[in-house]
């Protein structure tokens, strides 16, 4: 991977880099900034950052991208918990932007959202952000404004704790996992509109391979909801590049270590709108932490990693040999790729991309799905039909508060806890992979107040016609904020009624997973609820302010599946 200097016809974005100091020498890559394999590192009280344009390459192909400090990814951020720290952030854009600090706990106003916490960065205006340290480990930011977080407008972030590291390591490396599109997001945005499956090239067909093969009756249902078992994710290797901390998959970004070390590896799913499952083939990962918060020690082989969240791992590559890293595309239509070696120019097999996945009624959490009676059948025939299929007339009974209408084309009648299953397409991986029940927390929480109230959101949408929402309610249709009193302490019940997985983000806290596990659960910012499924979170609603609650799928959230999470009273008001 290379950033180069733009051609002519961005003479004028040129002159702007070289006027606010994001020369020739800002638009090298990262590592070579550097000097190693490793990525630009800021850190300190005062941290200056600058948005601007640069020309990005992979691949031999050269497009434009949104970069911070001219390096895609951004430079990685280095913080110490306790620390006070400023972050100086001037636009170089023609339009405005914006950094949220994904997975910090902080002050509202300094949480980045244009529109919900602050007003945004207009062009030539630098905003700084301040705000106290408060946690340690492993996070990453990037853009809220419009869909540049695609282009590019994104990096990592590490917080070294205050105190001894509970985790034991000779050398870490971050890896920043994305995807690169040299479509502009805009037009990705207009093909998903115009035809929700546009990107998904691998349809089933009646005589191709035997990984087509389902029972004739689930066939015969996905044909009534007019949609298709390989429609996993939106956007994939049909445009993206997958990338590892800015390299694509023939660059071979290399991670270095002596044999025998113990390697922490954070990694950092920072992509648009792609899920991963993570492997280095002959190499066991001990995962040992999950956004940012410490877990005990899991030994697995594989992990799915959904967009937005961050998995710390531990490897002991004990041979003097080089390793795969592999971060395959949920639906396997691409791969990112690096290598762990001893020595710079080594590498390692690539293990070809597996067969692609299908989804089942199983992945629907249930042996089939309820879309209503259709409108044109009796209501005698609608029970007998158990789980029949309709795109004009719901059964509300089983997603009280949802709006319907032609948002939301279908309610999962038994939606399944699946905080046990590995994810899609790797229930028959045939080793180790790791499961949102395999998570424990170090401790327990500190607060063990059981919940007071529990609060069902549903994860709605119509898939052919890309519209995607909360309780079938999109954003721009303004849609009523959640509220929460400050300090109380509520259960979140997620319903996923489509047949996409969504990651869910929550800014300003940490929730705890109910999964199940019987140890404390686990803390995380952002959980990816299955199709068919549901989720449970106990949450403390202790960070008073306006937060953005949201899908991590950039396009998604732009459609609208987001929602404005409510806390009060703020500091100062009358309680």
């Amino acid at each position: 991977m290379t950033l180069t200097l733009p051609p002519p016809r961005l003479s004028r974005r040129t002159f702007l880099a070289g006027a606010f100091g994001i020369g020739a020498a800002g638009l090298l890559p990262a590592w070579a900034q550097s000097g190693s394999t490793g990525l630009q590192t800021l850190s300190g009280e005062d941290i200056r950052l600058a948005i601007g344009h640069s020309a990005f390459t992979v691949g031999g192909r050269t497009g434009h991208a949104i970069t911070i400090n001219g390096t895609l990814p951004a430079p990685l951020i280095r913080l110490r918990e306790g620390q006070n720290v400023r972050l100086h952030v001037t636009n170089h854009l023609d339009e405005d932007s914006s950094i949220h600090w994904h997975g910090l706990i902080l002050p509202f106003q300094m949480d980045g959202v244009p529109g919900v916490s602050f007003p945004g960065i207009r062009p030539g205006e630098t905003f700084t952000y301040e705000f106290p340290v408060r946690q340690s480990g492993t996070y990453w930011y990037h853009s809220h404004s419009g869909l540049q977080e695609q282009q590019g407008h994104y990096g990592p972030l590490v917080i070294d704790p205050a105190g001894a590291d509970p985790v034991a390591f000779d050398r870490e490396h971050v890896l920043v996992l994305s995807d690169w599109s040299f479509l502009h997001p805009h037009q990705i945005m207009a093909r998903l509109r115009q035809q929700a499956g546009y990107f998904n090239r691998r349809r089933m067909t009646l005589t191709g391979p035997a990984s087509d093969r389902m029972p004739a009756a689930d066939r015969e249902m996905f044909a009534q909801m007019r949609m298709d078992p390989t429609d996993i994710l939106d956007v994939n290797g049909t445009t993206y590049t997958y990338l590892i901390n800015g390299h694509g998959p023939t660059e071979n970004w290399t991670g270095l270590f002596a044999p025998g070390e113990r390697v922490r590896l954070r990694i950092i799913n920072a992509s648009a709108m792609s899920i991963f499952n993570f492997r280095i083939p002959g190499l066991e990962m001990q995962v040992v932490g999950a956004d940012g918060q410490n877990v005990r020690p899991v030994p697995v082989d594989e992990l799915q990693i959904a967009t937005a969240e961050t998995y710390d791992v531990l490897v002991t590559p004990r041979d003097d040999r080089a390793y795969t890293i592999v971060a395959e595309a949920m639906d396997r239509s691409g791969m990112g790729r690096a290598t762990l070696a001893p020595r710079l120019g080594m590498a390692a097999a690539v293990p070809p991309l597996r067969e692609r996945p299908i989804l089942t009624m199983r992945d629907m959490g249930m042996g089939g799905m309820d879309h209503g009676a259709h409108a044109n059948h009796g209501a005698a025939a609608a029970a007998s039909e158990g789980a029949s299929m309709s795109h004009d007339m719901r059964d509300s009974a089983n997603a009280p508060g949802v709006r319907l209408g032609p948002g939301v084309d279908m309610i999962a009648p038994m939606p399944q806890d699946r905080t046990g299953e590995p994810g899609l397409g790797l229930a028959d991986a045939g080793h180790r992979v790791l499961t949102y029940r395999d998570l424990v927390a170090l401790s327990p929480h500190p607060d063990r107040r059981p919940p007071a109230r529990t609060v069902e959101i549903h994860l709605t949408g119509n898939m052919e016609r890309f519209m995607w929402s909360f309780d079938g309610v999109r954003m721009s249709e303004g849609a009523e904020p959640i509220r929460f009193a400050r300090n109380e302490r509520v259960r979140l019940k997620l319903v996923n009624d489509s047949m996409m997985a969504h990651p869910i983000h929550l800014h300003g806290h940490f929730f705890e997973l109910v999964n199940g596990s019987g140890g404390p659960h686990p803390l995380k910012h952002t959980v990816n609820v299955l199709p068919g499924a549901l989720v449970r979170l106990d949450l403390t609603a202790d960070a008073p302010g306006d937060w953005a609650f949201h899908c991590h799928l950039l396009y998604h959230m732009h459609a609208g599946m987001m929602r404005v999470v409510t806390v009060r009273p703020l500091d100062g008001d009358a309680a």
